[in-house]
């Protein structure tokens, strides 16, 4: 995150509450993080214990992507009644429950059953958490988001290290993941006393008149379109992301013959570049604007992959997947940020619905590229990612060309 810097001096909290709920808020994505990825490295033992077959544990997980589709839209009216730092932190404390749910589910439609709530906790804490955060943006009166994004990556790679340590060492699953919940989700639930107070929407400006579906009717056709347009610029990020996740490592050791260990390093090259880009992003933003930065981003993406896959190597691979993440650092960040700021928009709602999305996105990305893969080959199936990268070139004309300061 950068640096804090002056505020302004018309802001309803002290310069010390703004920084504790910047903390808090920082906290908050963290440990959205870290529940999760804690659990990923003793998936397998899982696998054991229940004695399934890959189909099975696969089809268990897909329960979380499905829980977070049906949840994510429900996160606005919550945000709307208890205000987004009672959910962010209420459903971090549940969180770490439900994964401990999973560590000792005796079946497996006990465990289906725990990754769908799960998924859906998840979908609710990413807009309380995201709603959270715009709100001390927008009294710092520049932006922070891209760095609390930071922290999350953060989390997840520490979350991961810590999983893979507990294996290791032999420590039972459900007393490591019994120990997680308790200890994550005490700060969770202390992390709420440095949130901000109050409604989310108490620094803005009163909330236009809607119709039955939330959105006024002055502005519907506006809104509904830019929110479509964010959507799909969203998407573009979410297929980027995951291509790195999903494919970086089986396409450097099945179409480039990369050992064991250097395959592992596609995914590395594009999280890395995608933290550094994100806890430098605010800055960025600050000075060039949201609107250049992610059509710069989408230029990167487009050029770095379609390099990659135009002269294949290792090493202009590993190059491709690191533009692709510095290019992708600062582009879902942004398309929150411009569908909270929607006008014509309840509250939350903009959120809500860009998450959904994503959502969708992420979830119809591997299926996308495993499909064109077995018709034509993963190198011709990559190509998605160089599309991708033109689609936010394209659609980030829809964000704001000023600056946060602005």
């Amino acid at each position: 995150m950068s640096a804090p810097g002056p505020l302004a001096p018309t802001a309803p909290f002290s310069v010390r509450r703004l920084r504790g709920a910047r903390v808090g808020v920082a906290i908050c994505f963290f440990l959205n993080a870290v529940l999760y990825s804690n659990l990923v490295p003793r998936l397998p033992e899982i696998k054991a214990a229940l004695d399934l077959s890959n189909s099975s544990l696969g089809a268990a997980i897909a329960a979380m992507p499905l829980g977070a589709l049906l949840a994510a839209l429900w996160s606005a009216p919550l945000i709307r009644r208890f205000g987004s730092a009672r959910v962010a932190s209420t459903a971090l404390a549940l969180l770490g429950v439900i994964v401990w749910f999973v560590a000792v589910a005796p079946n497996w439609g006990f465990l289906a059953a725990a990754f769908l709530v799960a998924g859906a906790l998840d979908a609710i804490i990413d807009v309380a958490q995201n709603a959270h955060g715009l709100r001390v943006q927008r009294l710092y009166k520049r932006s922070i988001l891209n760095g609390l994004h930071g922290l999350w990556s953060i989390g997840a790679v520490s979350g991961g290290l810590l999983g893979s340590a507990a294996a290791g060492l032999a420590i039972p699953l459900s007393l490591h993941m019994g120990a997680s919940a308790i200890v994550f989700g005490i700060v969770a639930l202390l992390v709420f006393r440095i949130l901000l107070p109050g409604r989310d929407d108490d620094e803005r400006e009163p909330e236009p008149v809607a119709t039955a579906d939330g959105i006024p009717a002055p502005g519907r056709r506006t809104a509904v379109l830019a929110l479509a347009a964010l959507g799909a610029l969203g998407v573009c990020g979410a297929f980027v992301e995951d291509a790195g996740a999903s494919w970086s490592a089986l396409y450097l050791r099945t179409e480039l013959a990369a050992g064991a260990a250097t395959a592992g390093l596609g995914f590395v090259a594009l999280q890395g570049a995608m933290t550094i880009g994100r806890l430098t992003g605010d800055r960025i933003v600050d000075r060039f604007g949201q609107r250049l930065v992610a059509q710069v981003g989408g230029a990167m993406i487009a050029a770095g992959m379609g390099l990659a896959l135009a002269w294949p190597s290792v090493l202009t691979t590993l190059v491709g997947f690191a533009l692709a993440g510095l290019g992708v650092a600062t582009l879902i960040p942004a398309t929150y940020h411009a569908a909270d700021e929607l006008p014509g928009l309840r509250r939350g709602t903009g959120l809500a619905v860009i998450n959904w999305l994503l959502r969708i996105g992420f979830l119809v990305s591997p299926l996308l590229i495993g499909v064109l893969a077995d018709a034509t080959s993963l190198r011709v199936a990559l190509v998605v990612v160089v599309v991708a990268g033109l689609g936010a070139l394209t659609f980030g004309r829809v964000l704001r060309p000023t600056t946060a300061k602005a």
